[in-house]
């Protein structure tokens, strides 16, 4: 096989191809050139190692430029240091916990929109717009818009780049991109002339380095909170329910002990992380698992097997909310962990534990198939869902 199966039947044959590459090809070269880590140590050493797993891909596989200043995910030290420092703060235990209230007072509104409905759209009624509005009121974007956020978001992760080397590959992803940078320049530009009490407006005003940051980080820091900030969380609530649904003895477990949400949560993010994997380019010649990787090579390390590694989880592959020790690699890990990690994971308790408040039970529709991203992101685009009222 010269490329990794696609998440179109589920998951069910990725990841029987994960367990297989990490049991026979831990450090996997594909057809394209890419170099593919999949057992839990090397994951963890790729994506923490920044001096030899370098995140600014752009030297090496140059496309979508236009998104990579300002970009914390494709940005080193000391750059990325300065970067996260801007908007830290905002995403403290203290700020993010003090949004509990919020949060708890959308997914009731959006749940009373169904208007009682037996039978939804998870995705749609909740699991979208919920992240996506508490991270558009942070930004100070209007909440109207999150309809068309959701087309960008779709353009931007629809698209299955099984060739890096397509020529085409840049020009698409610039089309793709053209009216989010369009609309978050504009709002950058509005904040610049009339400053107010949000995060574009705060990353506008402030220094990084001893230097304003140029529009274009401004505009790029934006996309990136934007995007990832709602699209984990929009996954990590749909994937929820389908665990709940292979496992609907965990429903009324939770019903029975509210305590047991959070581990519940965290076990959901190691099964079925909401990022298969993620991208670096190596610096130097370095060496994993025996494997000799050469300088200026694109590294693609598994988030999704490192989680079901069975040299580090017991039992991988098993649904267990009781697991204790618990230390996947969802959000990452080292300098890049996930900055949002706080908010996704309280969004996560906060609409489960309302989910709880008023259904007796979730379940999957029967007979209606569910339709999967094709790579990169683990999760059903719609959830249909029936309910039975508390």
């Amino acid at each position: 096989m010269s490329v990794a199966p696609s998440l179109d039947d589920g998951g069910g044959t990725l990841l029987c191809w994960l367990r297989e590459m990490r049991d026979e090809q831990p450090v996997w070269r594909d057809g394209y050139g890419i170099w593919h880590v999949f057992r839990y140590a090397d994951v963890a050493r790729a994506i923490s190692d920044w001096q030899v797993f370098s995140s600014e891909v752009g030297r090496v596989l140059p496309i979508g430029e236009k998104l990579a200043r300002g970009n914390l995910t494709r940005t080193d030290p000391p750059r990325h240091h300065a970067l996260r420092r801007l908007v830290g703060a905002a995403f403290s235990p203290k700020v993010v916990t003090g949004l509990v209230p919020r949060l708890a007072e959308v997914t009731r509104e959006l749940l009373d929109a169904t208007g009682g409905s037996e039978e939804f759209d998870l995705v749609s009624a909740l699991a979208y717009p919920l992240p996506v509005t508490v991270i558009a009121e942070l930004l100070g974007l209007p909440i109207s818009d999150r309809e068309l956020f959701r087309t960008w978001a779709d353009r931007l992760f629809d698209r299955d780049v099984a060739d890096p080397n397509d020529p085409e590959l840049a020009r698409k992803i610039d089309d793709a991109t053209a009216d989010m940078l369009a609309y978050l320049s504009e709002h950058c530009a509005d904040r610049r002339a009339k400053p107010r009490q949000d995060l574009i407006s705060r990353l506008a005003a402030v220094e990084a380095d001893g230097e304003r940051l140029s529009d274009e980080e401004v505009v790029n820091f934006s996309i990136v909170l934007l995007m990832a900030g709602h699209i984990t969380t929009t996954a990590l609530l749909g994937n929820t329910v389908l665990c709940m649904d292979e496992h609907p003895e965990v429903w009324a477990q939770l019903r029975a002990d509210r305590s047991l949400v959070e581990p519940a949560i965290e076990e959901v993010l190691r099964y079925r992380p909401s990022f298969t994997q993620v991208g670096r380019v190596t610096s130097v010649e370095t060496e994993l698992s025996g494997q000799i990787i050469p300088a200026d090579a694109i590294v693609t390390p598994w988030l999704l097997s490192a989680n079901r590694d069975e040299r580090e989880f017991t039992d991988p592959d098993r649904f267990d909310i009781h697991r204790t020790g618990t230390h996947h690699l969802a959000f990452g890990h080292g300098i890049h962990f996930c900055i949002g990690h706080l908010l996704a994971r309280l969004e996560g308790r906060v609409a489960v534990g309302v989910l709880l408040d008023r259904y007796a039970e979730i379940r999957l529709v029967p007979g209606k198939p569910l339709e999967f991203y094709s790579r990169g992101i683990f999760a059903a685009r719609e959830v249909p869902v029936s309910v039975r009222p508390a």
